[in-house]
């Protein structure tokens, strides 16, 4: 297992804070290609931990590096509020808030605020899933696309997550990131913005791009979420690779399928944005 959260040196960086709901602010890194690049895409990144863990800087061996590599993309990675201070909404109320400083700053970084895009993997999946539902409701700021990787987004149980002994992540952890996250709601009907697998309506949300691995838990309800965007007419599509290693990309990113997982995702987010251009 490699795990470096070193800002990689063919990358600009800076650390900024923004106010989010109340009184609340919160850190976030703003990272930038050395060299721009005309049209590149604006990106919200949000890092996984269950909710209740994980850094900001798990960005920089996210996939969300790829973006600022192959496209110049400026993406922004906020230290949202963990569920151990604060349990939802607070989390996601804090990567809302990122998306909308991003809708308005994103340009002056040289990004196209016409090309949003909202990503994370695991439980920052789920929060990309659940900012692009909000984004949609509140009809504030247009997502281009979602990339939420693997992500934690069911508080009841799958057939992949209700008796799972993969590698990383397990039913046992997976039950105790709800509990900290929805506390005495984590095993009830929660809202789509705390679990977007309760969504009734996929309509009119930003096509989606995901992978996940078919012996983890979050496989069923990753499959399940890209067939619920189908059905409402929105493009979806989900890459499976064989192992039960969660976050395989970001952990162990040497294996042969870590290096066709980032090769597919950059292939197919450069399709996505040119068809859509």
């Amino acid at each position: 297992m490699y795990i470096s959260l070193d800002k990689p040196e063919d990358v600009n960086a800076e650390i900024i804070r923004i106010r989010t709901v109340g009184k609340r602010s919160v850190p976030v890194i703003v990272i930038t290609p050395q060299e721009a690049k005309a049209n590149a895409p604006a990106v919200l990144w949000l890092h996984g931990g269950g909710y209740f863990s994980g850094l900001k800087e798990m960005v920089y061996m996210s996939r969300a590096i790829d973006l600022v590599r192959a496209l110049g993309a400026v993406v922004v990675a906020p230290g949202y509020t963990l569920s151990f201070v604060k349990p939802y909404p607070a989390a996601v109320e804090d990567s809302y808030a990122a998306l909308k400083w991003l809708d308005l700053n994103a340009s002056r970084y040289g990004a196209n605020t016409n090309t949003i895009i909202v990503g994370g993997e695991s439980a920052g999946g789920g929060l990309a899933a659940a900012v692009c539902m909000m984004a949609r409701d509140r009809g504030e700021i247009k997502v281009a696309l979602q990339l939420p990787l693997y992500p934690m987004i069911d508080n009841l149980e799958t057939s992949s997550s209700r008796n799972n002994h993969g590698k990383i992540w397990n039913s046992r952890r997976n039950r105790f990131a709800w509990r900290m996250y929805l506390r005495k709601n984590a095993k009830s009907e929660a809202e789509p913005y705390a679990a977007p697998a309760r969504q009734k309506d996929y309509r009119n949300l930003p096509p989606c791009y995901t992978f996940v691995s078919s012996g983890e838990p979050f496989y069923a309800e990753t499959l399940n979420f890209v067939e619920n965007l189908k059905q409402a007419g929105v493009y979806a599509e989900a890459d499976v690779y064989d192992t039960d290693i969660h976050s395989f990309d970001m952990l162990y990113p040497e294996l042969d399928i870590s290096v066709k997982a980032r090769e597919r995702f950059i292939e197919k987010v450069s399709v996505i944005i040119s068809e859509r251009n």
